[in-house]
């Protein structure tokens, strides 16, 4: 059984060195553009071609996040730096936004495609869809229980799983909280972490009820090996050097078979410890802060830590033939990585004492120091009686050394075959199909959809909503919600068939789980917001997909929704409390301890309240303030439906604000005019 590849992050050259000198086989960064962590200092232009020459030295690979979603005006930018991260010998290209990895599909065809995590993928299915669709590995949400990893894993895409650092609060790629308070979006690459905020269900000023430990799965390394998963990968690129090599090295441990020092990476960096909750299933003590101790530990352990990549990582023996005959310069030829290369001397002298023999050209020859490179075979055809001075035999040491680290980076660097591709837009733009804007209403209860449904050119409901308080609404007025996170596949595939077998036809696809499934059942497909749709080509893609509209993002300003231009059908959210946050653990529950008398409301430091609502699965935290544009439909162009959420407000009081009658509480416009960074 071969063992996963150690994935490590690097947020700065001098990490990148740590990683790979702690035993990664292969590290993942950031450039200066397009990355989900875009305040680590990330890696420039010419630090992205060095940092390639590196981990190719070490026979590892570099993968490159551009994992934010784009904007229609940087789409250009973004197709010439992916043929610049191509040509400088980039393994793989991380991607969340749909368009973005159709742009590079189209101008680097042979380049390597992964998933990332902020696709939200969480069941076999979505993971087959993208091996159909050319991606070459999938990173599965950090929530998925193993049991739903071992199914990704028997899919014929790579796996790469989160072993070790941080977790979000909210599922990756369905968290707008940092974009709605403070116009810091995390699809842009730009969280500015408002979830480690004070918030509490029951009054307690200084508790962080969204705050959770770090995960580590280091101790299951050997199940994880088994389950069949490629790529095992460390949080962390905005971390220092030290906690990198610590967690490769302890990993590095776990799949050589040795006990992990769990104790001592807690005191290199932790959150109270460490959680395994998703991946086992017991989320009873997922939450915690980084208290005083967790820092002063950590600074004592720094100096041990660094002895870890003080220096070079022995990872290539080389053979070496050396030949010695008088009258001939020596010639030294080493191989290394199925690659070779050969050195050529001076003359040898006559030897006026001791002569150079074999056992001191060997001697010479293996002192190979602070390099990549350990001795292997030694073999020489010489003359008796030559000399060779040690001094000129060291220089054909490193001149050899220094040939056959550049030969190994060759032989490592990836060849791409890019092409003049450059991105073009369609002059479609999307059109109203009637006077009066359509609307859409997603109703969270079977009353709410029969008051909504005179209004509504499609009720969006939970598809279960049919299993018991069934609402009295013809089955071709209905789009069918599945699960935002599903946990069940099998269950939820066999449900909707049913459904289809009673006459509903379409389904709202949150991720690509949703999207993967409704094209197996032959439904029609709709797609949400939680897309992430934020440009033309994501669009575009999505049409070919054989979505038939799409709500676009609703982090994009009036300004950027106006100039999209695809064929495929647009909405827009005009009403409702928005998401801020998709999670699999219950931030009341954990701190009431028991979901007896849940307040079903958080609240932060201002003492604003959020609503929660509890989907047995999963959670949503709801924004305090209500978006509100129906009074001005008319700023929002380019827009084919309007699409209406409601949470626990009275139908008939959306339906007056539908009317044009001023909403009762506190309204936002959300960032349709201010935006985002």
């Amino acid at each position: 059984m071969s063992l996963p590849e150690v994935l490590a992050p690097a947020g700065s050259p001098e990490t990148l060195s740590a990683a790979l000198r702690s035993g990664a086989d292969a590290v993942y960064v950031g450039g200066r553009y397009y990355s989900a962590r875009s305040s680590a200092s990330n890696f420039s232009d010419e630090e992205l071609a060095d940092a390639a020459k590196l981990c190719h030295k070490y026979g590892a690979k570099l993968d490159l996040a551009v994992n934010t979603v784009i904007s229609d005006s940087e789409a250009a930018h973004f197709c010439d730096y992916i043929k610049y991260a191509a040509s400088v010998g980039v393994d793989a290209f991380i991607v969340q936004d749909w368009g973005c990895a159709e742009i590079i599909r189209r101008a680097v065809p042979d380049a390597v495609i992964h998933a990332s995590t902020q696709m939200s993928v969480h069941t076999a299915a979505g993971a087959g869809l993208l091996s159909e669709l050319g991606y070459a590995r999938v990173v599965p949400a950090r929530e998925c229980h193993r049991d739903v990893l071992a199914e990704i894993c028997s899919k014929d895409i790579e796996t790469e799983v989160f072993v070790h650092g941080a977790l979000c609060m909210s599922v990756s790629g369905q968290c707008y909280m940092s974009a709605m308070m403070g116009s810091r979006s995390a699809n842009r690459g730009r969280c500015g972490q408002a979830c480690r905020l004070p918030y509490s269900a029951v009054g307690r000023k200084e508790s962080c009820a969204l705050s959770l430990k770090d995960l580590s799965l280091i101790p299951n390394a050997e199940k994880l090996t088994e389950m069949g998963v490629d790529s095992l990968k460390i949080e962390g690129r905005m971390k220092r050097p030290e906690y990198t090599a610590s967690a490769v090295h302890e990993l590095r441990k776990a799949l050589d078979g040795q006990a992990p020092d769990m104790a001592f990476l807690k005191g290199v960096f932790s959150r109270g410890g460490f959680t395994d909750g998703y991946f086992t299933g017991n989320r009873t003590a997922m939450f915690g802060v980084r208290e005083k101790e967790d820092v002063i530990a950590a600074q004592e352990l720094i100096p041990k830590i660094h002895e870890y990549y003080r220096f070079e990582r022995k990872v290539c023996p080389i053979d070496i033939h050396a030949v010695m005959k008088d009258g001939q310069p020596l010639t030294v030829n080493g191989k290394c990585m199925n690659t070779s290369v050969q050195v050529t001397g001076i003359i040898p002298d006559k030897a006026q004492n001791r002569p150079t023999d074999r056992e001191s050209l060997e001697k010479q020859f293996s002192k190979l120091g602070d390099t990549i490179f350990t001795m292997g075979s030694f073999t020489a055809d010489i003359d008796d009686g030559l000399f060779v001075p040690a001094g000129k035999l060291n220089e054909l040491r490193r001149e050899l050394c220094e040939k056959l680290t550049d030969a190994v980076i060759k032989l490592n660097t990836p060849i791409y075959h890019p092409t003049d591709y450059a991105p073009s837009l369609p002059e479609a733009r999307v059109q109203r199909c009637a006077e009066k804007l359509p609307v859409r209403i997603y109703c969270r209860t079977a009353e709410q959809a029969e008051t909504a449904l005179p209004f509504s050119e499609y009720i969006i409901a939970d598809y279960k909503l049919w299993e018991k308080d069934i609402p009295d609404i013809p089955a071709e007025k209905v789009i069918l919600s599945p699960p935002r996170f599903i946990t069940d596949e099998r269950a939820l595939t066999s449900r909707l068939t049913e459904l289809m077998a009673q006459g509903f036809e379409r389904l709202y696809c949150h991720t690509p789980d949703s999207i993967a499934i409704g094209r197996k059942l032959g439904m029609k497909l709709h797609g949400s917001f939680t897309l992430n749709v934020f440009n033309s080509y994501s669009a575009e893609y999505l049409s070919s997909l054989g979505l038939e509209d799409c709500v676009f993002s609703f982090e994009a300003t009036l300004e950027q929704l106006s100039k999209v231009r695809t064929h495929l059908p647009l909405g827009a959210v005009i009403y409702g409390r928005l998401p801020l946050m998709l999670t699999r653990n219950c931030p009341i529950q954990n701190e009431k301890g028991s979901c007896e008398g849940c307040t079903r409301t958080l609240t932060d430091r201002t003492g604003r309240q959020l609503p929660v609502v509890c989907n047995k699965d999963s959670k949503e935290i709801l924004n305090t303030d209500i978006l509100c544009m129906t009074d001005r439909l008319d700023e929002m162009k380019n827009i084919s439906c309007g699409l209406v959420i409601l949470h626990n407000e009275d139908a008939q009081q959306t339906l007056d604000a539908l009317s044009g009658m001023k909403p009762r509480g506190n309204i936002t416009r959300g960032l349709y005019y201010r935006g985002i960074l």
